[in-house]
């Protein structure tokens, strides 16, 4: 196909929403501002109260619908928003990632010029009030330089092969559906089974890197623990697509990297706390890798979506 051919591709936009901030708002604007502009865009709100209605008065092709706390699923909620839409291509992202430039969309769209690609992620950039070794995790995580995932890349990527970031990413619309969209029910982690999917499928998956938003957290020690539970209990739960996919190498291969740059920038005095957030993040994964074996009150406890657990 030709780099022309992506403006010929309509996309949507599909946003969950819950308690947006001043964020949301820029994140509105930057779309607006695209050089290629989605025909809709969808805002699946959880709890109307917490949404203000300035944010898109005055924006013709946002559509918003509200749902109610208990109602939200990672999955689910964003196939509801994928319901919605009849586009070439369907865009999704978090209510805290705004758009670099105008050129997101667009370079996002770029990627489907493969053939066989079905769905494309963005970078994250982190915040200008981010920490150091916050800064550097994301120029770990996401560099400067396209990629380009298959099949045939496991034994070499292995589970960074179906990274493929909600954050800011795009599918297919046909493929996406074809092979059932997200999973429902899962507690995290519904766009890596996603990608599990595609790459199994012989579909191929492109990392962006013009394709940029701003997003980063500054978790605690606590968050970083019950997130990581988290993960390690959805891979526990489809351990059919994470087992014997090697996961950990990349982790240390992190670890050892912002160690020797903190020691690079004359800063090694950052290293006990990145140490410290290491341990946390392991000890979260340890025992949501082994959360069946725990008392579901401390299941509870150690999880950062407790809703989740009212169901089971």
């Amino acid at each position: 196909m030709s780099e022309t051919n992506y403006p010929n591709r309509t996309i949507d936009v599909i946003i969950p929403t819950y308690k947006p901030s001043n964020k949301f708002d820029r994140l509105l604007q930057m779309l607006e501002k695209q050089s290629v502009k989605p025909g809709h865009i969808f805002v699946i709100n959880t709890e109307e109260q917490y949404l203000a209605s300035s944010r898109y008065e005055g924006m013709e092709n946002v559509h918003v619908t509200h749902i109610k706390k208990e109602e939200f699923d990672h999955g689910g909620t964003r196939n509801y928003g994928a319901s919605l839409s009849s586009a070439d291509i369907i865009m999704f992202m978090t209510d805290d990632a705004v758009p670099k430039d105008e050129y997101l969309i667009e370079n996002m769209l770029k990627a489907f010029d493969k053939e066989e690609v079905a769905a494309c992620y963005g970078r994250q950039l982190a915040n200008k009030g981010a920490g150091i070794i916050e800064k550097y995790t994301r120029i770990f995580n996401y560099p400067d330089t396209d990629l380009l995932k298959s099949k045939n890349d496991i034994k070499r990527l292995g589970i960074k092969t179906y990274f493929c970031s909600n954050v800011c990413a795009a599918y297919r619309n046909d493929i996406y559906k074809n092979l059932g969209g997200f999973v429902t029910k899962t507690i995290f982690n519904e766009d890596m089974i996603m990608a599990s999917k595609i790459i199994q499928d012989g579909y191929s998956i492109q990392y962006a890197s013009q394709a940029r938003v701003i997003h980063s957290h500054k978790y605690t020690y606590r968050e970083q623990f019950t997130r990581n539970f988290d993960l390690a209990v959805s891979q526990r739960q489809y351990r059919e697509i994470f087992e014997g996919i090697k996961s950990e190498t990349e982790g240390m291969k992190l670890v050892k990297k912002t160690i020797k740059y903190l020691f690079h920038i004359k800063k090694p005095y950052l290293i006990p706390s990145f140490i410290m957030e290491t341990g946390f993040k392991y000890l979260g994964y340890k025992f949501g890798y082994h959360y069946e074996q725990l008392p579901k009150k401390l299941v509870v406890k150690f999880s950062m979506n407790k809703t989740y657990w009212k169901e089971k």
